[in-house]
């Protein structure tokens, strides 16, 4: 009899709930002004679950200063992920600034200008 493979389908669901378990331990536990409100857009695991890279975006006017804060807290959020998750092995969290957001919003902008220009023409 042949087994499934527990491949990518389980990593997914490790990231997804890594995901859902930071975006509220960060809320709730982080109290670093640097941070702010950040938002988690997506979770990358390893194959072997040794490191985990999330991604975030921001309203800060600096998105470097909330990934200094996150990398600093990333240490004490993966003790809280311990607790919280029962896996074998908890990654080791990195932080980077997901900048597709910032980006989907100026090419909005660009549309838009676009538009009201073949409008008045």
């Amino acid at each position: 009899m042949r087994h499934k493979s527990k491949g990518p389908s389980r990593g997914l669901r490790v990231a997804d709930q890594i995901q859902r378990d930071l975006a509220e331990l960060i809320a709730r536990e982080l109290r670093d002004p640097r941070i702010g409100m950040v938002t988690l857009t997506e979770v990358e695991i390893t194959p072997d679950y040794a490191y985990a890279t999330v991604y975030f975006s921001t309203l800060a006017e600096d998105p470097a200063v909330a990934a200094e804060g996150l990398n600093e807290a990333a240490g004490y959020l993966r003790n809280l992920l311990f607790k919280r998750l029962h896996i074998h092995t908890v990654p080791t969290l990195r932080f980077k600034h997901d900048a597709s957001v910032e980006r989907g919003s100026e090419m909005s902008q660009l549309i838009d200008q676009a538009i009201l220009q073949r409008a008045k023409d």
